[in-house]
């Protein structure tokens, strides 16, 4: 049963702004996620504003927006095939369960000067 749908889109160029200010990197991103970004050939600012919309996407389809977490505590990355998942840690896995947990999907893209991501939350039965 779906639980939770959300959607965002991030301008890139916002993302591109935060890049001139690494604080702000490390304030909004996991780690692995800032890693992950300086790798990919279409680039950091783009990789990174996908998951960023991901994020807020996520804090939308759980319905209590992103207030009781820090959003680094939450990582988009990527399985062996590529495909992107969340890691939750610390607050945003307690808020997380605290409205029943389960199975979160992701969809990312990015057309022109944006990047897009839907997250639906599925609970079981």
């Amino acid at each position: 049963m779906i639980s939770g749908i959300g959607i965002d889109i991030v301008h890139i160029d916002r993302i591109r702004r935060w890049m001139e200010n690494p604080g702000i990197l490390v304030r909004f991103f996991h780690p692995a996620e800032i890693e992950t970004a300086r790798s990919r050939s279409k680039g950091m600012a783009l990789s990174l504003a996908a998951r960023f919309a991901a994020k807020e996407a996520f804090g939308k389809a759980l319905g209590s927006g992103l207030a009781h977490f820090a959003l680094k505590e939450v990582a988009v990355v990527n399985d062996s095939a590529g495909r992107p998942y969340m890691e939750l840690e610390g607050n945003a896995r307690r808020e997380f369960e605290r409205h029943g947990g389960g199975t979160i999907h992701i969809s990312m893209t990015h057309e022109g000067d944006n990047a897009v991501a839907v997250v639906i939350i599925e609970k079981g039965n």
